[in-house]
């Protein structure tokens, strides 16, 4: 009896973007099914600290002050000390946007039917291996010599496992979820600029991620410093999920304390693993840019510019304090903050050393936002 395998034909979902002035529209096909998620929209700002210490120079901030970030003092022996404010972004099971959970359960469809497709496919394998064996073993015990119809059979069962192997093989690569997307020729046009600028804000010399900040009292420390960071170097690039295929690489924000992020024309994937992700819509994005005045004891990066120049120990004035004994002048330089925030949970802040770099950038993630946005509403 000739061997049979039942193959499985899986239906991996598809998502379409479709991005134009007269609407923003998403629609997700789940086995045969078109569900439509309906318009989506945006807007964005931007903002950042860093490692040492820095007085930070808002740009512009049109929160309203109920947002902004607070820090809460606290009594501590002979001086006014503030609590460490930890920079870390909520747990991914739970910021996911409303009206991404039908991508986020496509991604997770994909991965589980990869999973389902590679046990299968070791299946194949090992009974390929096992018939294989068979009719060795016939030819040696001399039967399959003697009846011509058992080796044939077998040669059959073989050829229908190497066929079976190589669907499962070729259904595994198209295992992933295809993001579609079309843009109209203003869309186009502006996300190409945001990519243009990403590029470049790749390669700043130093990007880092702030982790945690507080507040000192500048008269106790005789720091010209008000703010205390904590932040990890990290690089930019572009990069893909492995259950998503679009024809361009996501932008890609490593995270030194949580889930990376990726950007996609229209949502943020902040990515853990495979299964723990979370799904953001732009629209539901803060996104604030400003500068920062950052006394810098360490090496300055090439590309970053000197503003200023302070003390170790300085007055209140600005003036050295002659108290101080070997007291030494520090350069104060300009670097770039961007901020990622959503009232889900979403909590980001990312410094870089090219401030021009970072403002270009953020424009122009800025003017795709408003664009978004502007769609959204029509």
């Amino acid at each position: 009896m000739a061997w049979g395998f039942r193959r499985r034909i899986k239906i991996i979902p598809g998502v379409h973007l479709n991005l134009s002035k007269s609407g923003i529209s998403t629609s997700i096909g789940i086995r045969g099914a078109n569900v439509t998620l309906g318009k989506t929209g945006a807007y964005l700002n931007t903002g950042i600290p860093g490692t040492g210490m820095y007085h930070r120079q808002k740009l512009s901030d049109n929160r309203p002050d109920n947002e902004k970030n607070q820090f809460v003092p606290v009594e501590h022996s002979e001086q006014h000390i503030y609590a460490e404010k930890e920079i870390i972004s909520a747990d991914v099971k739970e910021i996911t946007s409303q009206d991404m959970q039908g991508i986020k359960d496509s991604i997770l469809l994909a991965h589980q039917q990869r999973i389902e497709l590679n046990r299968d496919l070791q299946k194949v394998r090992s009974k390929l291996a096992s018939t294989k064996l068979k009719l060795t073993t016939s030819y040696l015990l001399l039967y399959g010599l003697v009846s011509k119809g058992i080796p044939k059979r077998i040669k059959a069962d073989i050829s229908a496992q190497k066929q079976a192997i190589l669907e499962l093989q070729n259904q595994i690569e198209n295992c992933f979820v295809n993001l579609e997307i079309d843009f109209d020729e203003e869309f186009d046009l502006k996300y190409k600029k945001l990519v243009s600028t990403f590029k470049n804000l790749c390669n700043c010399q130093k990007i880092w991620d702030v982790t945690s900040a507080s507040l000192q009292d500048t008269v106790k420390s005789r720091s010209s410093a008000g703010t205390l960071v904590d932040k990890k170097e990290v690089r930019f690039g572009f990069k893909k999920l492995p259950d998503v295929k679009y024809n361009f690489d996501a932008m890609f924000f490593k995270n030194a304390n949580g889930a990376d992020l990726y950007f996609y024309p229209n949502f943020i994937v902040m990515f853990s693993s495979k299964q723990k992700f979370a799904i953001i819509s732009f629209e539901e994005l803060d996104f604030y840019h400003r500068s920062v005045r950052f006394t810098e004891t360490g090496k300055i990066p090439n590309d970053s510019r000197v503003i200023d120049r302070t003390w170790a120990k300085v007055n209140k004035n600005g003036t050295p304090d002659k108290r101080f004994k070997g007291n030494y002048q520090i350069p104060v330089v300009k670097y770039g903050e961007i901020q990622i925030s959503t009232v889900s949970g979403v909590n980001e802040e990312y410094e870089f050393s090219n401030y021009e770099f970072s403002e270009d950038f953020a424009n122009a993630f800025m003017d795709y936002q408003n664009l978004l946005k502007a769609s959204g509403k029509s």
